[in-house]
């Protein structure tokens, strides 16, 4: 474990000194996480000429299905798989330190919401509890627990009790948020259209199978008019990575000083576009004994502040210059 590295990662403030340390990590990546050494090698990576960002090689997040991305000398406390579709291979993302996990999302969720014990966090995640290794399950009930009040938890399929819980905690006017996946969340807008005057909003993940995939800005004038509030929140997260990205509205993200997006160009993985819609690459310094640099499938646009859109997904067979090698 390198415990100098984990400290410098979460005393990141600004973007200052984000791009010497992004070059650490790298280095220290190559050096202990062989599936990724040997991806670079395989690009015919010259360590010493990685001068830039956009030098450094990104892994298609497709190999996290095949490879056991962990630093040599580390033991993992626990495996998060992805939820996939029916008949998928899942992504499975080897965690050697659940406290660096703890320590990226705890100090992400004080930055955008401020003080947890301040909080009512109810947990709508289907999907997410009926199946086991779900960061986001792990992510919800640390926060949950966080909280330290007895409103909060998790609801599986009880949507008449969620019902009942939000209309006590809006008499109440405790302050609440309210995570869900989508779907779920416009099962229980059709219990009941609300007026939430005391709770946000956030949602998270898709249809899951469940409905008929719908563009963000259709499911959010949905949900806005169900729930009667002026925005949905969001959270960019998945299962490869150990740190999240959150809206507040209007679909533009934002994150932790240890993560930063780049856009690729859909139709050249190794060349970046900038200011308009890519491929997005994202690095995570969190995610030290793993993989910190990794081309997702999500397509997207960065603006000039660094904050970012989320537009849409590539379709399998469109993935192109990222099926570089079979490890």
């Amino acid at each position: 474990m390198n415990t100098v590295l984990e400290k410098k990662i979460f005393s990141l403030t600004s973007s200052e000194g984000f791009e010497a340390l992004a070059f650490e990590v790298f280095n220290f990546q190559y050096t202990h996480v062989a599936p990724y050494r040997k991806f670079c090698d395989l690009l015919n990576i010259d360590v010493a000429s990685v001068k830039k960002l956009e030098d450094i090689p990104f892994i298609p997040v497709q190999l996290f299905k095949s490879n056991v991305f962990l630093a040599a000398g580390c033991a993992s406390e626990v495996i998060f798989t992805s939820s996939g579709t029916t008949g998928s291979t899942p992504s499975s993302h080897y965690v050697a330190s659940l406290e660096v996990y703890r320590e990226s999302f705890q100090k992400t969720f004080l930055k955008y919401y401020g003080n947890s014990e301040e909080l009512v966090i109810l947990a709508l995640l289907p999907s997410y509890l009926e199946r086991s290794g779900s960061s986001l399950v792990y992510m919800a009930d640390v926060l949950i627990r966080d909280t330290k009040n007895s409103h909060s938890g998790f609801y599986l399929n009880d949507l008449d009790a969620l019902v009942e819980k939000l209309d006590l905690l809006e008499r109440q006017q405790s302050r609440t948020l309210l995570l869900g996946v989508s779907y779920a969340l416009l099962d229980l807008i059709e219990k009941k259209h609300f007026k939430l005057q005391h709770t946000t909003v956030m949602e998270t993940g898709g249809m899951k199978g469940k409905r008929k995939e719908m563009i963000k800005e259709e499911l959010h004038t949905i949900l806005k008019e169900g729930f009667g509030v002026s925005e949905i929140h969001s959270e960019y997260g998945m299962t490869e990575l150990l740190s999240q990205g959150y809206s507040q509205g209007h679909g533009i993200f934002t994150t932790p000083p240890w993560m930063r997006l780049l856009t690729r160009d859909p139709e050249d993985a190794l060349t970046y576009v900038h200011g308009k819609t890519g491929g997005i690459n994202v690095i995570d310094l969190a995610n030290l004994y793993s993989c910190s640099f990794i081309a997702t499938q999500d397509l997207g646009k960065i603006h000039e502040n660094g904050s970012f859109e989320i537009l849409g997904r590539f379709d399998d067979s469109d993935i192109r210059g990222c099926n570089l090698m079979v490890l």
